[in-house]
């Protein structure tokens, strides 16, 4: 029982705290993003609207291998944009620990919209109406009434997109491959550690990840049930 603790402490953590890192950046730009997204679909009756929520819903279905070549093809440095990129901004959107920001946003943008568009469509239409009749921008509208009443759903955005992709594990590679302290995040050192046989520390690697995972939503659903018996307690 010692050695297995010893064995944890003295682990190299760097791939967890990259993954967090990534996980917390990806997640402050889906929130910021997706709020203005969420409400034009939660409140708009346009056809267009189909065709946006088929674009976002897009990557829960589309392999990650398929986002991967397509940020390799664009973004690398014998493309155009690639070029651009490094020549006017120097930015590399490959084998970057930016490429994995880039990647992990797309492919966790439907975690953060979908929470959220459910939270703004539930709520009740009358005091939006009131607040437009009272004066108030949309802005001031979507800050100040709609967003304080989805709390439930604004946890659940947030903890499922940091989730989501402190897991990912297909297209960070693809874009990022297995670089220390740089691209290399927990998933991949698994990965790593079970393609030369090192059972042992793929083993410990995935038990933290568990750990992580299941006290991310362990969270999430004891604070949604508190909110829940506060809301029956009031009526």
């Amino acid at each position: 029982m010692l050695d297995i603790v010893k064995t944890v402490i003295d682990i190299n953590l760097d791939p967890f705290i990259l993954s967090i890192k990534l996980a917390s950046i990806t997640t402050l730009i889906l929130f910021i993003i997706s709020i203005p997204i969420a409400w034009f679909l939660s409140q708009s009756n346009s056809k267009k609207k189909v065709l946006l929520e088929s674009i976002v819903a897009i990557p829960i279905v589309l392999p990650p291998s398929v986002i991967g070549f397509y940020m390799i093809y664009f973004f690398s440095n014998n493309s155009a944009v690639g070029i651009w990129l490094k020549h006017y901004l120097d930015i590399e959107l490959i084998f970057s620990f930016n490429s994995l920001v880039v990647a992990s946003c797309f492919y966790s943008l439907p975690f953060m919209i979908q929470p959220l568009q459910s939270g703004f469509e539930k709520l009740n239409q009358n005091m939006i109406y009131a607040s437009y009749i009272g004066g108030k921008s949309k802005i001031w509208t979507i800050l100040a009434i709609a967003i304080p009443n989805i709390k439930p759903s604004l946890l659940t955005a947030i903890t499922i997109t940091f989730a989501h992709t402190i897991g990912e594990f297909g297209v960070v590679l693809m874009v990022g491959g297995a670089i220390p302290n740089e691209t290399k995040v927990a998933s991949v050192a698994i990965y790593e550690f079970v393609e030369i046989l090192d059972y042992k520390n793929a083993h410990i690697y995935s038990i933290l990840m568990m750990a992580i995972s299941f006290i991310i939503l362990f969270c999430v659903y004891f604070i949604n049930n508190i909110q829940k018996n506060r809301q029956l307690n009031l009526t």
